[in-house]
C-alpha cells in the first residue's frame, strides 16, 4: 500500500522542525544588544556587540575578532521567564522527540497496513512539542527588553551599566520557524488518520484476490 501524502509529511516535518529549534536552543543569539564602550582619552570609543542565549552570552567588539562566551549568570539566569522559557523548550524537544519515534513506527513503510493510531499518538506528541516551543518563544519576546534587567537603587546612579538597545536576534527567528514547521508535521500526522484506504466492494476485492491465486496455462495441441 502506498503511503498517504499526509503522512509523508508528517514523517519529514516533525525531525525539521524538532532541528530547528534544537539549534535555536543551543546558540546564544536570542536577543542582541550594542552599546559604546568609551577608552581612555584620545581612543576612539568602539562598540561592543551583546547576544544572549537560553544557556550563553556573548560579548564581541565590532568589527574585530575579540569574543567572549560564557553560561549565562546572575539576574538573567534567575529571571523566572527565562527559566520557564528553557524548561518550555526542554520539554518541546523531548516530547517532539517522543513523537516522531511513534510516528516512524505507525507509519512502517515496509508493510501494507500502517498503525494509524500510533500514528496519531505521535502527530499528537509532536503537535504538543510545537505549542511549547511557541509558547517559550513568545514569552521571551514579550518580555525580551526587561529580561535580568535588576532595578538600580536611585542613590547609586555610578553602578549603573551603559544602556543595551535590546532587539530580537537570529536564533529566535530559528526557533519560531522550528514550532510552526513541528505544528504543521504533527497536524500531518493527525489528518492521516481520517485517510483510508478503501476498496469498492468486498464482492470485487474478493474476486481480485481469487484472480491473483488461478494459474492459467496455454494448451497447444
Amino acid at each position: 500500500m502506498q503511503t498517504p501524502a499526509s503522512m509523508v509529511m508528517g514523517i519529514v516535518f516533525a525531525p525539521l522542525g524538532l532541528v530547528l529549534v534544537f539549534m535555536a536552543a543551543i546558540t546564544p543569539q536570542w536577543r542582541e544588544g550594542q552599546t559604546q564602550l568609551v577608552g581612555v582619552a584620545g581612543a576612539e570609543p568602539r562598540l561592543l556587540l551583546r547576544t544572549d542565549g537560553l544557556w550563553e552570552s556573548c560579548l564581541q567588539v565590532a568589527h574585530s575578532e575579540l569574543k567572549q562566551c560564557w553560561p549565562v549568570e546572575g539576574a538573567y539566569q534567575s529571571d523566572p521567564q527565562v527559566r520557564l522559557a528553557q524548561g518550555l523548550v526542554l520539554s518541546s524537544l523531548f516530547l517532539c522527540g517522543a513523537g516522531i519515534m511513534l510516528a516512524s513506527v505507525g507509519v512502517r513503510c515496509w508493510t501494507d497496513l500502517p498503525l494509524r493510531s500510533v500514528a496519531v499518538a505521535g502527530g499528537l506528541l509532536v503537535v504538543l512539542s510545537g505549542l511549547l516551543s511557541l509558547t517559550a518563544l513568545g514569552v521571551y519576546t514579550h518580555n525580551l527588553g526587561i529580561l535580568g534587567m535588576e532595578q538600580t537603587p536611585p542613590h547609586r546612579p555610578h553602578h549603573r551599566l551603559p544602556q543595551l538597545t535590546l532587539h530580537p536576534a537570529g536564533s529566535l527567528y530559528f526557533g519560531w520557524v522550528g514550532g510552526c514547521v513541528q505544528v504543521l508535521g504533527g497536524m500531518a500526522l493527525l489528518l492521516s488518520f481520517k485517510i483510508r484506504p478503501r476498496c469498492p466492494s468486498f464482492t470485487a476485492c474478493s474476486q481480485l484476490k481469487n484472480k491473483q491465486d488461478t494459474e492459467v496455462y496455454d494448451v497447444s495441441c
